[in-house]
């Protein structure tokens, strides 16, 4: 088996490899129709990518250059999906029920956006993590304190897309379909596993056999995980 796939080190991924894989994200705006599911979850990603860089940029990462590695190798992650899917490759699993069902009536707009987060979340940011002390000659430990700051953007971004992609009222009553999976998924909990993920990862570094079949493991478990959240319910689309 091939040894996990890691971006080669650099001497520092500053705010320009931020704002490159910003410009990325906000080029996709005119590439895809609104409801569009990856353009749901692509805004999504911008506001967090953009909220992170903003506070790299304020000071409230203590490293600066160890935050901007991680958000741009994290970022990479989403962006090959993207690229690879566009010239006919496959994506990793956790990113193909999106792929696949994004321009499906039955799917609502915060059932694409967890879907892209749980892909991100519980596949992603392990690699990203392993990549980045790489990257930077570092150990999972020492990224330890970025990791929480960036989850905790997550955390607060997700509350806010929640409201923002939330349907009215009258179609959250407790037997509505959506109440269910809204409930079946937690995005603390998905980034708890990444870290304990990216820890075995690291761990395995020596082992690269075994290394990949754990990757391969966690991919296709995160994309089944994404194909349940964008299980068609009834009503269709509510976008607002």
């Amino acid at each position: 088996m091939a040894q996990i796939e890691h971006f080669p080190a650099q001497a520092d991924h500053s705010r320009t490899s931020v704002d490159t894989v910003v410009a990325r994200m906000r080029a996709f705006r005119s590439d895809w129709p609104a409801s569009d599911g990856l353009a749901v979850f692509n805004r999504v990603y911008l506001a967090v990518t953009e909220e992170i860089g903003l506070r790299i940029d304020c000071g409230l990462f203590p490293d600066a250059r160890t935050a901007a590695t991680l958000d741009v190798l994290f970022a990479e992650r989403y962006l090959a999906a993207v690229d690879a899917t566009s010239a006919g490759r496959r994506p990793p699993d956790c990113w193909r029920p999106l792929f696949q069902y994004r321009r499906h009536p039955g799917v609502r707009p915060l059932q694409f956006a967890l879907a892209g987060i749980n892909a991100h979340i519980g596949h992603d940011l392990a690699l990203a993590v392993v990549d980045t002390c790489h990257a930077l000659g570092c150990l999972p430990a020492d990224l330890e304190g970025d990791f929480d700051r960036v989850g905790d953007t997550l955390v607060a971004l997700e509350e806010r897309i929640r409201e923002e992609l939330m349907p009215g009222p009258d179609l959250l009553e407790i037997a509505d379909p959506l109440t269910h999976l809204l409930g079946s998924w937690s995005l603390e909990r998905a980034r708890d596993t990444a870290w304990s993920a990216a820890r075995l990862l690291w761990g395995l570094r020596q082992l690269p056999e075994y290394a990949e079949e754990f990757r391969e493991r966690m991919d296709a478990g995160v994309g089944l995980v994404g194909r349940m959240l964008l299980t068609p319910l009834p009503g269709g689309r509510h976008d607002r």
